[in-house]
Parts: structure tokens; sequence; C-alpha cells
């Protein structure tokens, strides 16, 4: 597919060839992809349900929580579906407005999913270190206008992003050194100048994947010294630990992607494997996680699963 842009020529692909892993077996890899997305899919949804369900955890935490599922479940399925498909069917060619669609919402939901854990960095923040006025300082009203203007500004930026892949020519290798549709290896296959490519990525990167952890090792670092002035050792032994497993979740999605992003900045090669290897922990780990450490690390939600446990089996007393 040709297109005259001025006077330059740019040539589409019709598709592109996904080459996956190089030396491993992707089989075993994938399958156990397909086995983590369905365990996500469970957790996360079952998290919503009770969000939805309890008029007592319609609060601006969890309004929040709710918002990290929403992104978990869709960050999951932009990946995970078509690349298991792609590898265990051997079908590893993808059209290129499939592609960039996918391209996409993976650039989207991986920046949303930064963003919602920065947000519930900045709940944890009000709450423990502005105990008193936190009711009148983050109210379910301000929570969802933080939602919506976190959800635009990526809206906006990926679009661009996209858009200048389209004003790329590929005239030599359609194979792409990645597991799915990824940015960074696509437009690195163009044969004209991929400058504002670039210029773009790194916006995205500093601004999305750098600025976000930044912000959120300061508001632990509020946190913890808010911690540190509780009289109570149980209780400050507890709210450490808690402090200590959500940071640990935070760790394990940032710094694979971050060490990717970097030795790209630098211009050092990154072996396919191990891009493949970082992007795949940051995209399957987290959202499985999330769910299972909110729920089980939450007083709140346990008491309402108990409760509607105790329902569930009253009512089958009642029957027999």
């Amino acid at each position: 597919m040709n297109t005259a842009f001025f006077n330059e020529t740019i040539i589409h692909p019709i598709g592109f060839f996904i080459a996956g892993f190089t030396d491993l077996s992707y089989e075993s890899w994938f399958w156990g992809f397909f086995i983590i997305y369905l365990a996500t899919l469970f957790f996360n949804i079952f998290l919503m349900a009770i969000i939805m369900h309890a008029e007592s955890l319609h609060t601006p935490k969890y309004i929040a929580i709710f918002l990290l599922s929403i992104v978990d479940i869709c960050y999951s399925t932009t990946i995970i579906p078509k690349s298991a498909g792609a590898f265990l069917f051997d079908s590893k060619f993808i059209l290129y407005e499939t592609c960039l669609t996918q391209m996409f919402f993976v650039v989207y939901f991986s920046e949303m999913e930064s963003m919602s854990i920065t947000i519930l960095a900045y709940d944890r923040l009000i709450s423990i270190c502005f105990p008193l006025q936190s009711v009148t300082i983050n109210t379910n009203t301000r929570m969802i206008r933080i939602i919506l203007i976190s959800a635009c500004i990526p809206l906006v930026v990926d679009v661009v992003l996209v858009y200048l892949i389209t004003r790329l020519s590929f005239c030599r290798s359609t194979v792409i050194n990645s597991y799915f549709c990824d940015h960074g290896p696509v437009f690195n296959l163009a044969c004209n100048d991929f400058t504002p490519n670039w210029r773009v990525a790194y916006f995205s990167i500093v601004t999305f994947f750098c600025v976000p952890p930044a912000l959120i090792i300061v508001s632990y670092i509020c946190i913890l010294s808010a911690l540190l002035k509780i009289k109570s050792k149980d209780g400050r032994r507890k709210a450490f630990k808690t402090c200590t497993t959500h940071l640990a979740l935070v760790a394990i999605f940032y710094i694979p992607l971050i060490s990717i992003y970097l030795t790209s900045w630098i211009k050092l090669s990154v072996d396919t494997n191990t891009r493949i290897f970082s992007t795949s922990l940051a995209a399957t780990v987290p959202p499985l996680l999330n769910p299972i450490i909110y729920t089980l690390k939450t007083e709140e939600i346990m008491l309402e699963i108990k409760k509607i446990f105790k329902r569930k089996t009253s009512i089958s007393k009642i029957r027999y």
C-alpha cells in the first residue's frame, strides 16, 4: 500500500510478522500466559463485583482500585490472547491496521496502569498523612476528576504516537522482534527518518514511566515518615507490611519496563528474549497480583466477602 505525503512516497506493508522468542521454547511460555490471563480475569472481575455490590466500598480508595482492575483486564487483553494464539497456532502474521490498533491499546493501557498505581499512591498518601482532612481533600467527585484527567493525557499522546507510525515507510524488513506490535521495534524497522517517533516515545517514557515512580517514591517517603509516628507497634508493623507489599508490586511493574527503555535510550542493543521477558513480566504479573493483594490485604473487602458467604450459607440452610 503506497501513499503520497508531500514529495515522498510512503510504503505501508500489508502486515508484519511477529518474531517472538529466538531461542526459547515459546509453547510452554504462552500456555502459562493464557493461564495467567484467565486467573487475571477471574480475580479482577471478582474484585470489581465486590466493590460494586458493597455501598460501604463506594469511596475514593475503592474507585481507584476499581479503575486499576479495569485497566488490568484491558492491559492483559490487548496482549495475551492475540500473542498466545499467534504462537500456539503458528499464526504470526498481523495486518498493518490490526498492528497499529494493538499498538495503540497496549501503549495506552500500560500508561494507564502506571497512572492508576500513582493514583492509589496519592490516595494512600492523603489517608495516612492527612487522616483528619482526608474526607474533605479526597472526595469521590475529586477522585473521578483525577481519573478522567489521567485517562485523557495518555490518550492524546498515544494518538500522536500511532499517527507518526503511519508517516513511516517500511521498505526493508517487516519482522517485529517482539511478541506483539511493540512500538519501539516497529518504528525501528522504518527506512525513512523516525526522529519524531523517538521524540514522542521519549516524552511518553518520561511522562508515564519515570515521573510516576518518582512521585510514588516521594509519597512513600512521606507515608513512612508518618508511620514512624504511630505509637502502637502492632499498628506500625501492619502498616509497614502493607506498604512493603504495595511497593513490591510497583517494582515488578516499573523496573522491567524502565530497564528496557533506558537501554534503548542510551542506544544499547537489547536481546529480543530479554525484551520479551521484561515486557511480558510487567504486562502479566501486576494485573494478576493487584486484585489478590488489594483483596487479601484490605479488611473492608475481606469483611464484604465474609458477608456474602454468610448470606449464601444462610440461604442454603433455609432451603434445606
